[in-house]
């Protein structure tokens, strides 16, 4: 019963490690944010352009 216990206790003391572990962005993590959100206003940017012209052609 005792060695169930410990094998539980570690269990949840790993686990609560590894998840404080993820908790923080390192430089590339925060990279890769940077450059999906460039992306996307990009992506938005060209989107409202496309709509400028289509407007523009049904006059």
């Amino acid at each position: 019963m005792k060695m169930t216990r410990l094998r539980t206790l570690a269990t949840a003391a790993a686990m609560a490690m590894a998840l404080t572990a993820c908790d923080t962005d390192g430089p590339a993590e925060e990279a890769g944010e940077d450059i999906d959100n460039a992306v996307e206003r990009a992506g938005e940017k060209i989107e409202e352009a496309g709509d400028r012209i289509q407007d523009r052609t049904d006059r």
